[in-house]
């Protein structure tokens, strides 16, 4: 096993999912988003506290991150390297899982990030794009139902995990990783949950003001 190529490929990884888009897009216009709404730097604080147009572009560029580590990054590892077919797959997953550690524990900002569903997104759009369809059903339902986002990001982080189970081609390391990624998700949501059980949660569309993160 090329030790070497798993070892630089997770390391470019971790830092491009480390880049901390909400952050850099809210600094631009003079406001730090750790001080703002619920201080996360992720997309839906974005939008709260910057606009839809903002939230959207920090929403697609979160995403694309856990894309690029899949689809591009490590294809460019395994052709410097030459890997064979049955460590190529091997490759992708650790590429999308430095991602999305990357964005949850970003080096940038003391390794306090977002909640990684959107870089998820994308990682699984490049490893099992018919189950991010599934999550992302599931997302949209859940807000379409509830009117709160963290409750669409948690169904779709369960989501995700059962259709990587049910849907082919089976991959076992696949599952494991999709299930524990789940699990990280909804730990990074433990606010959002406090909040929802105390009826204090945001609903979309309601306008954010500044305060202090919880």
């Amino acid at each position: 096993m090329p030790i070497l190529a798993y070892l630089l490929t997770a390391v470019a990884a971790y830092l491009l999912g480390s880049i901390p888009t909400g952050y850099l897009v809210a600094k631009a216009r003079g406001i730090d988003i750790r001080t703002v709404g619920s201080g996360n730097i992720g997309a839906t604080n974005a939008m709260r506290a910057l606009g839809k147009p903002a939230g959207i572009f920090v929403l697609l560029m979160d995403a694309l991150k856990g894309y690029a580590a899949c689809a591009w990054l490590s294809s460019g590892t395994i052709a410097v390297f030459a890997l064979p077919m049955d460590q190529q797959e091997n490759l992708r997953i650790l590429s999308g899982i430095a991602a999305v550690l990357g964005h949850n524990f970003t080096c940038w900002l003391k390794f306090k990030g977002g909640k990684g569903i959107a870089t998820t997104g994308g990682v699984y759009l490049a490893l099992a794009p018919w189950a991010v369809l599934i999550g992302v059903a599931g997302f949209i339902l859940a807000v379409l139902a509830t009117r709160y986002v963290s409750i669409g990001s948690i169904v779709s982080a369960v989501a995700l995990p059962a259709a990587v189970w049910i849907l082919p081609p089976h991959n076992l390391l696949l599952g494991i990783v999709t299930s524990a990624l789940g699990v990280m998700a909804i730990y990074k949501h433990r606010g959002n949950i406090q909040r929802l059980m105390a009826g204090t949660e945001s609903r979309l569309g309601k306008k954010t003001t500044t305060e202090v993160p919880r």
